[in-house]
Parts: structure tokens; C-alpha cells; sequence
């Protein structure tokens, strides 16, 4: 079996766990030890549902309770030694990482706990930012968030993949008609900040294949988005393709699409 929960996703923090129920992975730790640990309880796993963690990058959103973790469980750490050259200096992390760093291959795949990550780079204003393909004995997912442009790398890894977890940030019209001071919008829409919900859609448009099972729309933003939004605008893509499938008959099974939510829990979905 294979689950995917997410814990929170969105500027108030990040952090996601992909595992059996026996052993896992966690991606970003942007929320307290306590929160995980007590949204793991209320699906009947623990702390020990996974043996390691991923950092996608270090954005305090998705790194403030690293340090405490580190400091506490002693879980190996993975991510690319750019990534882990910044933890060191990190004034959330820079205490506790050294004991817990463990680092990605440059080229390749790693084994991370009970399964095998590649790393791809993504456009953010980050130190470093990158996605994930986690490949499983149950199929593979790729994680992308904090995605300023979609890349041609990230689109042929969500073309593998079984599963896909994508930033949809912001509705245009939201934002530029919201209260953000002019060069926070600008940021945020100029290639090294977040994906629009039309930009989530062109690359779900370019990836989207048969096997897809799932797509998850992460880290949507509270001023400028709606759920309702971006449901609807990668709607749009994948009853598009369906309609393709069935007219050339083949054999085909609509990709489910959930909105992860900002603050609160997912549901613990049951991937495979």
C-alpha cells in the first residue's frame, strides 16, 4: 500500500508524508514536530511511519521546524549539498543539521528511506530550489512546489509519473487586483516565485498521460486564490483529455484532482 498526507501547504508552512503506514518519507518540515506527530495519531501512525526527510528548499515556510526535529528524532536528512551548505548557516537549522545531513546524488537516483528520489532544479528565489520524483514499488510521485516557471525536466518527470503533487498559487486577476504592494506581485509572477492556476494548467496540459492516477494542487495562496479556482481551471485540461481518450478508444481512468489545503490536514489518501 501506499498513502500521501498533507500536513499544511501554503506560505504558513509545508509538509507532506508519503509511505506504507509502516515506514515513509516526510518532504519539508515547515510546521512543529507536534503537529505532525499529532495529525500522524489521528490516522493511526506515528513518528516512526517514516525513517528519513526531504527539504525542497530553505524558505523558512518549509523549514521552520527542521531544527527541532533534527534535534529531537535524529532522522537522517536528505537534499542536495547546495540545500545543506545553506541549512548549515540557517539560524532555524544551523545548530542541529550537521548530526542528521545526508546528501542526494548529483546525478541519479538515491535510496531516501524505503524508496528511490531524483532531485530536479525549479526556478524560486530560494538558495536552491528543487522538485522530487519518488519512485516506489506502488508507482512513482513527483513533488513540485515553489515553482516560478515550469521546466522541461519537471514536465518529463510528471510524464513517469503515477502521481503528481503541483504548486497552483495564484489567480492573476486576484492578484494583481489585490493589496499587495507592487513588487511583491511582481515577484511573485515573474518567473522565480509561485505558478498561476493557468500556468498549473499549460503544464498539467503538456504531462498529463493515461497512467496518471492522482494530481494534488498544493501551496495556494490565501489572498490571491480559491480552491474553486484552480480546481477549475486544471478541470478544464483534464476533462479535455478525456474526451480525447474517448474518442480514440483508449483504455483510459479520469485522473483524480484534490486541493490540498492551507492550514488544516489532508485526508490520508490511499494511493495504491
Amino acid at each position: 500500500m501506499l498513502y500521501f498526507k498533507s500536513f499544511s501547504s501554503g506560505s504558513c508552512g509545508n509538509c507532506y508524508y508519503l509511505g506504507d503506514g509502516k515506514d515513509g518519507i516526510l518532504i519539508d518540515a515547515g510546521i512543529s514536530p507536534r503537529r505532525i506527530k499529532q495529525a500522524l495519531l489521528a490516522d493511526g501512525l506515528s513518528l516512526d511511519s517514516f525513517s528519513a526527510l526531504l527539504i525542497t528548499h530553505d524558505h523558512l515556510d518549509h523549514i521552520r521546524g527542521l531544527g527541532s526535529f533534527c534535534k529531537r528524532f535524529q532522522k537522517p536528512v536528505y537534499t542536495t549539498s547546495v540545500l545543506h551548505a545553506a541549512l548549515a548557516h540557517h539560524s532555524f537549522t544551523r545548530e542541529y543539521i550537521g548530526g542528521c545531513r545526508a546528501l542526494l546524488a548529483e546525478k541519479g537516483e538515491t535510496q531516501v528511506g524505503p524508496y528511490f528520489v531524483r532531485w530536479f532544479e525549479l526556478p524560486h528565489d530560494a538558495t536552491q530550489t528543487v522538485g522530487y520524483r519518488i519512485r516506489t514499488p506502488e508507482g512513482t510521485l513527483v513533488l513540485m512546489t515553489d515553482v516560478g516557471k515550469m521546466t522541461d525536466e519537471a514536465i518529463s518527470c510528471a510524464r513517469e509519473a503515477d502521481y503528481v503533487v503541483m504548486e497552483s498559487n495564484y489567480d492573476l486577476d486576484m492578484l494583481m487586483g489585490g493589496p499587495y504592494p507592487y513588487e511583491l506581485k511582481m515577484r511573485i509572477c515573474q518567473g522565480c516565485g509561485h505558478l498561476s492556476n493557468e500556468e498549473a494548467a499549460d503544464a498539467l496540459e503538456r504531462y498529463v498521460h493515461p497512467g496518471l492516477r492522482y494530481v494534488f494542487l498544493c501551496h495556494l495562496s490565501e489572498q490571491n486564490n480559491t480552491p474553486l479556482l484552480a480546481r477549475e481551471a486544471s478541470h478544464v485540461v483534464l476533462d479535455a483529455f478525456q474526451a480525447r481518450c474517448a474518442c480514440s478508444e483508449e483504455d483510459f481512468s479520469m485522473p483524480i484532482l484534490r486541493i490540498l489545503p492551507r492550514q488544516i490536514p489532508s485526508p490520508l489518501f490511499r494511493l495504491a
